[in-house]
């Protein structure tokens, strides 16, 4: 794990799908330091014992349970209200929860993986980007993928139309570029402001992430997959490490800065996936 940094009782974090996988060790991490953390997870019954092992885990432990669907706005916009209405400063989001291998379209019409991966996230983002500004330092960390090396672009037609391939596998890969993208374009528009932000490639993890590839996929995936453990660390480091703080709008892996592809670094693509996402949150 990270070096620990001087975390105040008031220190606040929120993080997605921490209800399992890397979000849930992550939670769990950030409690042991002292953090304030509210899971944001679509099951209430599957988060509840995750805030129990925080208590374990630091007996001072403060964990909260928000329910959130990301691809459903609705659900997105609920989030941040019940959040924002807390009161509380928030010093670190992690958008963290993820899917991979699904099909067809969210609730709020979009691709799924893209509108789960990108556009929930985008949308929960702006909802607590004053809050966040507010309590600077901040941070924001995206988990993305090396997955993005998988698709050639953004085919902004087909993010409005159901999965197109068997696997899924390009379009999750396109919606791990558009969170690198998002995370960039993001520092941008934060420069000065005290928040800053990170992408990184967990590694390839054995999490919940995957429940939608098809059963014989996903057996025949989990042999090459590391844990849970070794896909938060990249998380944490984002999260916690001080020398972290001074860079922004970055891609890591292993805990490092690493180069993504020319596509993730194309600030022309950044801007246009900006663009459009805010038209269809709006």
């Amino acid at each position: 794990m990270p070096a620990e940094i001087p975390s105040p009782p008031d220190r606040v974090a929120l993080v997605t799908g921490a209800s399992t996988g890397i979000g849930r060790v992550t939670a769990l991490e950030l409690s042991r330091q002292g953090w304030q953390v509210v899971l944001a997870c679509r099951s209430r019954e599957r988060t509840l014992p995750v805030i129990e092992e925080m208590r374990r885990v630091n007996p001072r432990a403060e964990g909260h349970w928000l329910p959130l669907e990301l691809g459903d706005f609705a659900s997105v916009r609920e989030c941040g209200r019940l959040f924002l209405e807390r009161g509380t400063p928030l010093h670190l989001l992690v958008n963290n929860a993820g899917l991979a291998g699904a099909r067809g379209l969210t609730p709020s019409g979009f691709e799924c993986m893209f509108g789960v991966n990108h556009m929930g996230h985008f949308l929960l983002t702006q909802l607590l980007l004053d809050r966040l500004k507010a309590s600077a330092p901040a941070r924001i960390v995206t988990v993305a993928s090396r997955a993005h090396r998988r698709t050639d672009g953004i085919d902004f037609d087909a993010a409005r139309r159901p999965t197109a391939t068997f696997t899924g596998v390009r379009e999750y890969g396109t919606s791990k570029l558009a969170n690198i993208l998002f995370s960039a374009a993001l520092a941008r528009r934060l420069q000065g402001s005290g928040v800053t932000t990170y992408a990184l490639h967990p590694g390839v993890i054995d999490s919940d992430i995957w429940r939608g590839l098809p059963a014989p996929l996903r057996a025949l995936n989990r042999l090459r997959l590391s844990t849970v453990e070794e896909g938060a660390r990249t998380t944490l480091h984002c999260a916690l490490a001080p020398e972290a703080g001074a860079q922004s709008g970055l891609y890591y892996s292993d805990c490092r800065v690493t180069e993504p592809t020319p596509l993730a670094r194309d600030d022309g693509l950044a801007e246009e996936l900006w663009r459009r996402s805010e038209a269809w949150t709006a």
